[in-house]
């Protein structure tokens, strides 16, 4: 087989990984976008929709981890293509932690379908939610057009993610001290929010993955994180 008809062969097998991919980030995005819509409309239908789904995210992502090690071995990838490859299965793994993500917002939805509206909470962790919708769009086209700034965009946006789960963790913490009956749903809200912004971090870690394969190394500065909630508990 000549290095011709090789490279060629490479470019098929990396074309469907990257469809994969893009179907699998399609999923992802509904995920996120079902899960807000369940929790403020407190739609235990439309959330055990995102349940359901989450199977299909987790078998795509055992579909591209096992083409790209087929790839990898078949094909003898050089350095820069064996970089490409194994950005593909870091974002699938992204991708994969985000659904799951998804999945633990739906899993809350029936339990806060039996209490009230929480300071209205609802519209402000839908809008959380978007921003990573919306960023997580970013980063793939990011990864397929190999835009190295837009991924740096992406990466900087994320800052808001945290900011606004800061500002919802204030809030929650005043209603649980002003009323104890607040408590439980509060720290089911709390998870929520936390949630969230854990997606925004794995978004984050795909447009890396952008600039790693652009430019050969992940972005040198550290990252400024604004979640100051350190000690705040997390899920998932």
């Amino acid at each position: 087989m000549d290095e011709q008809h090789i490279a060629s062969a490479f470019d098929r097998d990396l074309e469907a990984m990257q469809a994969q991919i893009m179907k699998m980030g399609g999923l992802v995005e509904a995920a996120i976008s079902d899960a807000a819509h369940a929790l403020e409309a407190r739609d235990e239908e439309l959330a055990q929709h995102v349940l359901e789904n989450d199977i299909a995210i987790d078998g795509l992502e055992e579909i591209i981890d096992a083409e790209a090690a087929r790839v990898i071995a078949l094909r003898s990838p050089t350095a820069v293509d064996l970089r490409l490859i194994l950005s593909v299965m870091k974002i699938a793994g992204n991708l994969e932690r985000i659904g799951d993500y998804a999945k633990n917002i739906a899993k809350r939805t029936g339990v806060l379908a039996q209490t009230g509206h929480i300071l209205d909470s609802g519209p402000a962790l839908r809008r959380m939610a978007r921003e990573v919708e919306l960023m997580l769009k970013d980063a793939l086209d990011a990864h397929v057009q190999r835009d190295a700034e837009l991924a740096q965009d992406v990466i900087a946006r994320d800052l808001d993610v945290d900011q606004m789960y800061n500002a919802m963790f204030r809030e929650f913490l005043t209603y649980m001290m002003e009323n104890a009956h607040n408590i439980t749903p509060c720290m089911h809200l709390h998870f929520i929010a936390k949630n969230i912004e854990r997606m925004g971090d794995h978004v984050t870690a795909i447009a890396e993955q952008v600039v790693y394969v652009v430019a050969g190394a992940t972005p040198s500065e550290e990252r400024e994180k604004g979640d100051t909630t350190s000690t705040a508990p997390q899920e998932g």
